[in-house]
């Protein structure tokens, strides 16, 4: 048994006490609806998240905003202004933090489609030997997942750092998620600028630099914490933690940065290790109901009892969706709404995190 299972039955150890504390992130990380779904979505706001304590709301928008300053890199159907600001104005009205995400260095492609940033300019890729299959099957021999862009090249920040400019503004949002996760791609030995670079100092520099760049603007830096944790020796793996060297990053990355520590098919105790580290930490689920109510229960007692980190540091708990909005929104009005933890779906899953947070808040709070 590692070390993390063993911390993870000690955490377990008088969960049914009653918290004291109320989680502040209650959240939800959902792929930002298409224009013509965007009044449905303020209704599901307004009648389904804002009543049932979601308190937190990352639109996954990527180039699905009608950027002024690189149209170029606009998807076909692309969010308007108005879209955004009539989503800004509910949330505002309804108390809720609505955080954009644009996915920064990995993720720049998905499946057998290269993404928006690579395609218009080539020159960032990390990899350019390596070409998008036109039908794509995992694993395959050059370990493609999705591409990176290159952290080193002269010219990537000035595109990107528009980018995120523009969607911070038009979000009036006081944070942004740069998503940052399952980076396979990075010191390359191909690429001439990253070759024999060590991977956590690279992984390191562009988080903080993007962090850097977000603190001037008084904006809060959030990223999945995957590449920052040892997945070997933990059990964890390639997935939900880093097998290439990037985990060293945790000791490099400034502690104002906000870590989204997700895990679908183990409640991992790694937000108490995050914490430790002096970061602030939000479990993050998916489709497992029985892990979601762990991670919630474990957020808790852990803001409870712990001066060392202080409890602080655990934020709260955010359910990711994986499909599109729509779907998700038509699963859900589908869906019964009970408690499951046998039954794996991601709308089992978000029912549980809200009916175990509500059933966990403090009686002065309800």
């Amino acid at each position: 048994m590692n070390r993390f299972m063993i911390t993870l039955q000690v955490i377990l150890i008088g969960m049914q006490m009653p918290a004291q504390s109320s989680l502040e992130v209650v959240g939800l990380c959902i792929a930002a609806p298409d224009p013509e779904g965007v009044s449905d979505f303020i209704h599901f706001i307004e009648e389904e998240l804002a009543p049932q304590g979601i308190n937190t709301l990352i639109l996954r928008v990527d180039y699905k905003y009608a950027y002024q300053s690189h149209p170029e890199l606009r998807d076909q159907k692309t969010l308007s202004k108005a879209d955004v600001k009539a989503l800004v104005a509910t949330c505002q009205k309804l108390g809720i933090q609505l955080i954009p995400q644009v996915n920064l260095l990995g993720h720049q492609s998905w499946s057998s489609t290269l993404g928006n940033l690579l395609k218009v300019y080539p020159q960032f890729d990390e990899t350019p030997e390596i070409a998008i299959p036109k039908d794509y099957v995992w694993p395959n021999e050059d370990g493609l997942y999705c591409k990176s862009y290159c952290p080193l090249h002269p010219d990537v920040h000035s595109v990107v750092f528009d980018i995120v400019d523009e969607i911070v503004e038009v979000f009036e949002s006081g944070a942004f998620h740069a998503g940052m996760d399952e980076v396979f791609y990075i010191a390359e030995d191909q690429c001439p600028r990253c070759s024999g670079k060590d991977p956590a100092a690279l992984f390191a520099g562009e988080v903080n630099k993007i962090q850097d760049h977000l603190s001037k603007r008084e904006v809060d830096l959030w990223i999945w914490g995957d590449r920052m944790i040892e997945g070997d020796t933990t059990g964890i793996g390639m997935w939900e933690a880093s097998t290439n060297h990037t985990y060293p990053s945790i000791n490099l990355i400034s502690k104002d940065v906000v870590i989204c520590d997700w895990h679908y098919e183990v409640a991992h105790p790694t937000s108490l290790y995050f914490a430790r580290k002096g970061y602030d930490v939000i479990s993050c689920s998916w489709r497992n109901a029985a892990v979601a109510e762990r991670q919630v229960k474990m957020m808790y007692h852990n803001r409870q009892r712990h001066e060392d980190p202080p409890g602080d540091r655990f934020k709260g708990v955010m359910h990711t969706v994986w499909s599109s909005a729509e779907v998700f929104i038509e699963q859900y009005r589908e869906a019964e709404h009970s408690i499951d933890t046998s039954s794996q779906s991601q709308i089992n899953c978000f029912t549980t995190i809200v009916k175990t947070v509500a059933s966990l808040k403090p009686k002065d709070n309800r």
